[in-house]
């Protein structure tokens, strides 16, 4: 059996074409959300934070030969887990790793964290619209806050998600919960109705929707933020196609 650690797109065309190649998979989220959008295809999802012992635990007695760690670029926590528990188990270990960013801009900035990139944002305009995520929007109002700046945040449509951001203090009416993907159109939209100054994102790479915002910025003339990703390791496949064909291999050659 091979476990595919979701968290991206690609994790799910992945699942489904080693479903199709009549391999068993188990499909493991962080959350219901993900589990929900992982199901339909003949596949077996559970979902929940797994730690390393966790994740050990589950490859041993899944007898799992396989992990593809099909997290997000940013899920690096995830990530170290998952190299750490099949090293310890002798399970071999791919990684997929989607391209960064898809073209040079005069759009673009990158930033190294996201503590350098609030403090940029806030420095460049009075209202910063963000997507990256919720987790680290604590960081970005907190310097908006100092800065008499106004944060708007596109995050997934999860109430747990949205209760949490107003208990920070983000007004109601600066929360756009959707799912993407966002196209360019959608995306400028969103920004003339704000009436943004500055984007910033993260670097999801095209398939993570960095291509349309960086079409939308360039036709806004709005400066984007970026903060890059954590270092990728080497051999990492690079589109679903090739992580389908690794983990054949390694099940062919066990």
């Amino acid at each position: 059996m091979i476990l595919v650690i979701g968290g991206t797109s690609e994790g799910r065309i992945i699942a489904e074409q080693l479903v199709k190649e009549g391999v068993g998979v188990l499909v493991s989220t962080a959350t219901q959300f993900g589990a929900d959008l992982a199901s339909g295809f003949g596949t077996e999802v559970i979902w929940g934070r797994l730690g390393r012992e966790e994740l050990c635990k589950l490859l041993l007695s899944r007898k799992i030969k396989v992990l593809i760690d099909a997290s997000h670029p940013f899920a690096s926590e995830i990530s170290a887990n998952a190299v750490g528990a099949c090293s310890r188990t002798g399970v071999n270990y791919i990684r997929f790793a989607r391209p960064g960013t898809p073209k040079s801009s005069p759009a673009l900035e990158f930033s190294k964290s996201y503590h350098d990139a609030a403090r940029r944002a806030c420095d460049i305009g009075k209202t910063i619209f963000l997507t990256t995520g919720s987790k680290t929007a604590g960081i970005f109002y907190e310097s908006a806050r100092e800065m008499g700046r106004r944060i708007v945040i596109r995050i997934l449509p999860d109430p747990g998600v949205i209760k949490e951001l107003i208990k920070m203090g983000i007004s109601q009416s600066d929360i756009v919960a959707m799912r993407g993907p966002f196209g360019e159109e959608l995306n400028l939209a969103l920004l003339r109705h704000f009436r943004a100054d500055v984007i910033v994102a993260k670097e999801s790479g095209d398939a993570g929707g960095l291509g349309e915002k960086i079409a939308a910025a360039e036709r806004l003339g709005l400066p984007l933020i970026v903060v890059k990703r954590p270092p990728e390791p080497e051999g990492s496949a690079i589109t679903a196609l090739e992580a389908v064909e690794m983990a054949l291999k390694c099940i062919r050659d066990d």
